[in-house]
């Protein structure tokens, strides 16, 4: 639970919370449904991390409904203006105002998936994890094959430790994208998270336990442990070595490590699993976990150099390279597995993008543009790639599906960016008109972008 203030505050609000909740009662028990919802809407606001109040709330909206899945007649004419609200409050980083948004809307259906997956969100944010977690749950309840409202609600399950419960619906996301081989991945992950808890290494519960806790801490300094059950690590390098050809041992050690922020160690035991094993599933863990330490150590050399150290300068350059070169080839084998992955093609594109191999990227964007996550920056992508093929048409098209995916608040840079360059096209094909639109709607959120208004000016004056 969040504390609002002192504990004088929080009293107070339990009381007034409290007032509206038997009202709300009363008015449910004569089915004065209206009524019920102020009421409990009332005790929700007055108190948002209870969760009584909201499936108080939740239950007699869809009484007043009948049940019916759908909500109030013509809904979608009157939840515009609130999903604007609600966006508008999650780019404040207004988390209360979202919630009062979100479930506004589920006044009026309360079984629309995103309301409740936005009531979900921001609850995470305030930190009413259980509020949130039942949240994405009937968001899911709703929309049961949305990815994003899955992935939403395995992820919170893992947070809160319900590693069965993340696996179910990792499982369920692996039926809709059988070829996305990370579902299975994290599967794998999760099974040695619930290993690992289940063994009692990381949640003390009474001070016995935080002595054991302090006892691990002790001993896994020293070279090893002085028998089972007194340190996690020591105790499964001590299965290895027992069964030194089961893969299982070597993944929950590497999640062990993992969890701790080991990444040394886990790439290296990941290693020592891939000696005795080709599991496919285990290659990938090491490879990303060899690029992750490869990008801390890039990061380390270029704060070195930021220092004005030029022998650092020189080194992160070749890493660099040496980073974006291995890149490529795990996504390039990736790809080969996975098929019908749309954000691998995607990310083996951006590293295609940056090496400036343009015809070898454009395909590649080409597949990845059918991802919505990712439409809007595929598209500005795509479009960069024809210029620098000198296909100007081809990406003038590009940009013109883009801007219309693009607003300002969401994505500032591409949309000026974009702008821009549609006009700086038109200008050249001498259509001055769209040329000096697009370059209004630059001036209209950056006044002083690049020579925008000198070019605006230059076609104004010459049309006289």
């Amino acid at each position: 639970m969040v504390d609002f203030g002192t504990q004088e505050e929080n009293n107070r609000r339990k009381k007034i919370a409290n007032e509206w909740w038997k009202k709300g009662t009363e008015a449910m028990s004569r089915q004065n449904w209206d009524f019920a919802i102020e009421m409990f809407g009332n005790a929700v606001q007055f108190f948002p991390e209870f969760m009584n109040y909201r499936q108080a709330l939740r239950g007699v909206e869809e009484k007043k409904y009948g049940n019916n899945k759908t909500g109030a007649r013509m809904v979608f004419l009157k939840v515009n203006s609130l999903r604007s609200r609600v966006k508008k409050a999650r780019t404040a980083k207004d988390w209360a105002e979202m919630d009062k948004a979100a479930e506004e809307g589920l006044t009026l259906n309360p079984w629309d998936g995103q309301f409740n997956h936005d009531v979900g969100e921001c609850c995470r944010e305030r930190g009413f994890e259980e509020v949130a977690t039942w949240a994405y749950e009937k968001a899911v309840q709703s929309e049961p094959e949305n990815k994003t409202f899955l992935l939403s609600l395995a992820d919170i399950y893992e947070q809160r430790g319900n590693y069965q419960g993340a696996v179910g619906i990792y499982q369920r996301l692996a039926k809709l994208e059988p070829l996305n081989g990370s579902y299975r991945s994290k599967i794998t992950q999760l099974g040695a998270s619930q290993t690992i808890d289940r063994g009692g290494y990381e949640k003390a519960k009474d001070t016995q336990e935080v002595k054991r806790g302090y006892e691990h801490d002790r001993l896994t300094k020293a070279e090893e442990a002085d028998g089972p059950g007194m340190s996690v690590e020591a105790d499964l390098q001590r299965q290895i070595r027992k069964e030194p050809e089961n893969v299982g041992h070597y993944v929950k050690l590497a999640e062990y490590y993992r969890k701790e922020g080991k990444f040394a160690e886990q790439a290296e035991i990941l290693k020592k699993g891939l000696e005795v094993s080709s599991d496919p599933n285990l290659r990938e863990q090491w490879e990303d976990v060899e690029i992750l330490l490869t990008k801390r150590q890039l990061e380390q050399l270029r704060d070195a150099a930021d220092k004005g150290d030029a022998n650092s300068k020189a080194k992160a350059s070749e890493l660099a390279k040496e980073l974006i070169a291995r890149e490529v080839d795990v996504l390039t084998r990736r790809i080969d597995r996975y098929p019908a992955d749309l954000k691998i093609k995607f990310e083996l594109a951006e590293r295609y993008f940056r090496l400036k191999k343009y015809s070898q990227a454009i395909p590649l964007y080409q597949q990845a543009a059918n991802d919505p996550r990712h439409e809007a920056t595929v598209l500005v992508n795509l479009g960069k790639c024809f210029l620098a093929e000198s296909r100007n048409d081809l990406a003038r098209r590009q940009f013109e599906k883009a801007v219309s995916k693009l607003n300002f608040q969401d994505t500032p840079d591409p949309y000026k960016e974009c702008h821009y360059i549609l006009a700086r096209l038109y200008e050249q094909s001498k259509d001055n008109t769209k040329a000096e639109n697009h370059y209004n709607e630059v001036l209209a959120v950056d006044y002083s972008y690049k020579d925008t208004r000198e070019r605006l000016e230059k076609i104004q004056g010459a049309a006289g």
